[in-house]
């Protein structure tokens, strides 16, 4: 049962009385007290048990299944009367706060055996499964005195999606990627590149691309003597690329507003997206001690979808990433030469160490490159020193940069490329320096 703000009103209407009639005859005011307040919860009785059961109800949610970060969603809640009484009182959904939920609270008006549609649009803020157990429906009787409150299980969710803000980069990227593939003016020649035709030599060529066995074997023509024969080259197609994205507690740590796993993510989706439309292939490895997600052989049309899927529910684990097991994942997901992308934070030496232990197992076999995000609040303390403790800050900032470049100095020691950029800047730096690399042949 529930009362109302109407009940200690009453009450309060009912002591005027005893306040006038107090000194004269307190006896009386005692009395007509007693009587009111009797009479008050005669009212609040009759009033629950007129009010509707609010368990004669029957729930259905309609939602989508799944919405990216940041952008809205539309969801209802079906409200069917099972009783044979109207329902009049109030409605409040209980979504998570982070599923960004308005309107929660409705008003009732539901007559007997009919049904009602109440809608909120969501706006999460936080990427996962966004989900809503239960339902709180109000009854309240004709007075609006009291009533009855049932909280009813209504189970629902929704899965909130990477947003993939770093897409704007990518037209940027595929016309430098049309250029380096020979479809504009602009022809890439050198070793480690794939052979694409022949054409005729023209002032400016190259004479290193000149294929003298086709130039002698085609005809003279007359009076104008053998035209020479030159190849033109394109980027390797077909190359496997594995990206790892560390889960571990390095990845848990915010810069600006949102996680390094969430940069991670974004940086993951612009490669693969450049990548697929290079004519390469993309596998995704989501691990800390154990694995997290998995996408392995997707068609190229449907990888990305795929890794949205996959890289949704995945929230960082406040544990130390076990690199150990991370060459065994690898050859596990490809037995061929492929390019290795570890999204993972160059902090601490003592997190790093099992990466520097893998990393020569790894590029005795592939290319690797180890992609970091760094924090410009870092690098913005250390010009701060207007006292002693912005000096100190700077001092701390300082030692955290040059550890920072110790470790990405041991890792191009081992064998492996850094790239280390803002959470903005990270996902085209990564895909400028898998160009890079796509140009060199070294894929």
């Amino acid at each position: 049962m529930l009362i109302t703000g109407r009940v200690p009103l009453l009450v309060v209407v009912g002591a005027v009385p005893v306040v006038v009639l107090g000194a004269a005859i307190p006896d009386a005011a005692v009395a007509v007290l007693l009587a009111w307040l009797a009479l008050v919860v005669l009212l609040l009785v009759v009033d629950v048990a007129v009010a509707a059961s609010p368990r004669a109800v029957a729930l259905e949610r309609r939602s989508p299944d799944s919405v990216r970060l940041g952008e809205p969603a539309e969801v209802l809640l079906l409200v069917t009367s099972a009783g044979g009484r109207p329902i009049r009182g109030a409605l409040r959904d209980a979504w998570q706060p982070s599923a960004g939920a308005s309107p929660t609270r409705w008003p009732l008006d539901l007559p007997a055996g009919e049904r009602r549609a109440f809608g909120a649009t969501l706006v999460p803020t936080r990427r996962g499964e966004r989900r809503v157990q239960q339902v709180t429906v109000r009854s309240m009787g004709p007075l609006r005195l009291a009533g009855r409150q049932a909280t009813l299980s209504a189970p629902g969710a929704i899965r909130v999606l990477p947003p993939f803000n770093s897409r704007r980069h990518l037209p940027s990227r595929l016309a430098r990627l049309r250029e380096l593939d020979g479809r504009t003016l602009l022809q890439v020649r050198g070793a480690g590149t794939e052979f694409d035709s022949l054409r005729e030599y023209v002032r400016g060529d190259d004479m290193r691309s000149i294929d003298w066995r086709a130039t002698a074997r085609r005809p003279d023509l007359p009076g104008a003597g053998r035209t020479l024969m030159v190849r033109t080259w394109r980027p390797e197609r077909d190359r496997r690329i594995v990206v790892v994205v560390d889960a571990g507690r390095a990845s848990a740590a915010r810069i600006g507003d949102e996680p390094r796993l969430d940069t991670a993510f974004e940086a993951t989706l612009l490669l693969t997206a450049l990548a697929t439309r290079a004519g390469d292939r993309v596998d995704l490895l989501v691990w800390d001690r154990r694995l997290r997600a998995r996408v392995h052989d997707a068609p190229p049309s449907d990888v990305l979808h795929r890794m949205v899927e996959a890289m949704a529910p995945v929230e960082p684990e406040l544990l130390e990433t076990d690199w150990s097991a991370v060459p065994a994942q690898v050859r596990a997901l490809t037995a061929q030469r492929a390019l290795v992308v570890l999204l993972t934070p160059l902090e601490g030496a003592g997190s790093a160490r099992g990466l520097l232990a893998v990393l020569p197992q790894l590029t005795r076999r592939h290319t690797v490159l180890v992609a970091a995000v760094s924090d410009p609040d870092v690098q913005r303390l250390t010009s701060d020193r207007r006292d002693r403790d912005s000096v100190f800050l700077a001092a701390a900032a300082e030692r955290s940069l040059l550890d920072a470049a110790r470790l990405a100095d041991a890792v191009r020691r081992s064998g492996a490329d850094v790239v280390s950029a803002t959470p903005a800047d990270l996902p085209p730096a990564l895909a400028d320096r898998y160009l890079a690399l796509k140009a060199a042949g070294r894929l």
